[in-house]
C-alpha cells in the first residue's frame, strides 16, 4: 500500500521466486562518506587538536589565567609524568613543563586543587580529556587522572657538574652509572643523590637509562634538583675527571675495602673531588671501569645475599661519604 513506512521495499522476481528489496539501504550503504579529516580533525587521533566543543574543552573555566582549554591532550607518551603526587613535586619544583592534562569531571582533592593552583600561576596551558585518552597518553601508567607534558630533558655537561660544586663553594661529588638501564633505579637514586649533597649524575649514551617521564616520576622533585649529564664513553671521562684531581670511587660486591672503613682509612673523602661509580646489579662494574677507578669499595652483606639492588647499594655508599664529610653518617 503506498505510504506504507513498515514496507522494506519492491518485491522482485526471478528465477529462483520472488525477494523483496532492501529499500536502497544496501545501496546507500555502497556510497562515500567524503574525504578522511585531518588528524587533528578526529577524536581518536593522537594528533587530535579539539575545538569548542570537543574532548579538550570544558565550560569548567579550571584554566584560570595562564591557562587555556579545547586544544586537546598532549600526545607524546613517553614525555608524560603522571600521578597526583608526582605532577604536583614536579609543579613545586618549576621543572620546564609544558602543559598540564586532567580528567574530566575529576574526583578534586588538596593536591588536585594545588596541582591547578601551581600550573595556572606558572601559566601552563591546562587541557580536560577523557579517561581513554589519558591512559593513552601516558601509556596505560597510573595517572591518577592528572599528566604533566615535559619537553626532552637538557643534559648538562660534566664540567657544568663541577661547576655547580664550585659555585656552592664545596668538594665536588659526582655519581657516575655504569651499565644501569632501569629508569626505577635511576630515579632512586637521583632522590639519594638530593638527599646526600650530590652535585651531579653522569650516564653514558649507550646501554644505559636515561632521564624518561619514568625517572621524572619515580624520582619526583629530585630530578628537578640534581643535574645529569650524558656522555659518549664513560671510561674517557672518568680519566678526564682523574686529571682534574677527582677521585673516582668505585662500589662493587668485590671491593678492596668496606664502605664502613671508609672514615677511618680515607679522610680525603670528606675535603677532596669524589665521583662515585655505580655498576649494575648482579654485573657490578665492567673491566674498564674498575680498571680506571683509584679504588673499589663493597658493602657488608651477609653470606645469603648476593648483591643488592644498584640504588639501594648507592644510598648506603652515599651515607658513608656523607658521613666522613661531616653530614649524617655512621662515622
Amino acid at each position: 500500500m503506498a505510504g506504507n513506512s513498515s514496507r522494506r521495499g519492491a518485491t522482485r522476481r526471478s528465477k529462483k521466486g520472488a525477494s523483496v528489496g532492501s529499500g536502497g539501504v544496501r545501496r546507500r550503504g555502497l556510497e562515500g562518506k567524503g574525504p578522511t579529516p585531518k588528524a587533528t580533525d578526529r577524536p581518536g587521533h593522537k594528533n587530535y587538536q579539539g575545538g569548542s566543543g570537543g574532548s579538550g574543552s570544558g565550560g569548567s573555566g579550571r584554566g584560570g589565567a595562564g591557562g587555556r582549554k579545547g586544544r586537546g591532550p598532549a600526545s607524546s607518551a613517553e614525555n608524560q609524568v603522571a600521578g597526583r603526587n608526582a605532577v604536583l613535586e614536579a609543579l613545586q619544583e618549576r621543572i620546564p613543563a609544558t602543559s598540564l592534562t586532567i580528567l574530566q569531571r575529576i574526583e578534586t582533592d588538596e593536591r588536585v586543587r594545588e596541582i591547578l593552583r601551581l600550573a595556572t600561576a606558572q601559566g601552563l596551558p591546562i587541557a580536560e580529556a577523557t579517561r581513554t585518552d589519558l591512559d593513552r597518553i601516558t601509556d596505560h601508567a597510573v595517572h591518577q587522572g592528572v599528566a604533566l607534558t615535559i619537553p626532552p630533558y637538557e643534559y648538562a655537561s660534566v664540567d657544568e657538574l663541577l661547576d655547580i660544586a664550585h659555585d656552592s663553594f664545596e668538594p665536588p661529588l659526582l655519581i657516575a652509572l655504569d651499565g644501569i638501564t632501569d629508569p626505577r633505579n635511576l630515579g632512586a637514586i637521583l632522590r639519594s643523590a638530593g638527599a646526600f649533597g650530590v652535585h651531579g649524575v653522569i650516564l653514558p649514551e649507550r646501554r644505559s637509562v636515561s632521564m624518561t617521564a619514568s625517572v621524572w616520576k619515580v624520582a619526583a622533585g629530585a630530578a628537578g634538583r640534581v643535574r645529569v649529564a650524558q656522555v659518549t664513553n664513560l671510561n674517557r671521562s672518568l680519566a678526564d675527571l682523574k686529571t682534574k684531581g677527582v677521585f673516582a670511587l668505585g662500589l662493587d660486591a668485590d671491593g678492596d675495602v668496606s664502605t664502613r672503613d671508609l672514615a677511618s682509612q680515607d679522610r680525603s673523602l670528606g675535603t677532596e673531588p669524589v665521583v662515585l661509580v655505580v655498576g649494575a646489579e648482579g654485573k657490578g662494574l665492567s673491566r674498564l671501569a674498575r680498571e680506571t677507578c683509584d679504588q673499589v669499595v663493597s658493602i657488608p652483606m651477609g653470606r645469603d645475599t648476593e648483591s643488592l639492588n644498584a640504588s639501594v647499594a648507592a644510598a648506603i655508599a652515599l651515607y658513608e661519604i656523607a658521613g666522613v664529610r661531616g653530614g649524617t653518617g655512621l662515622a
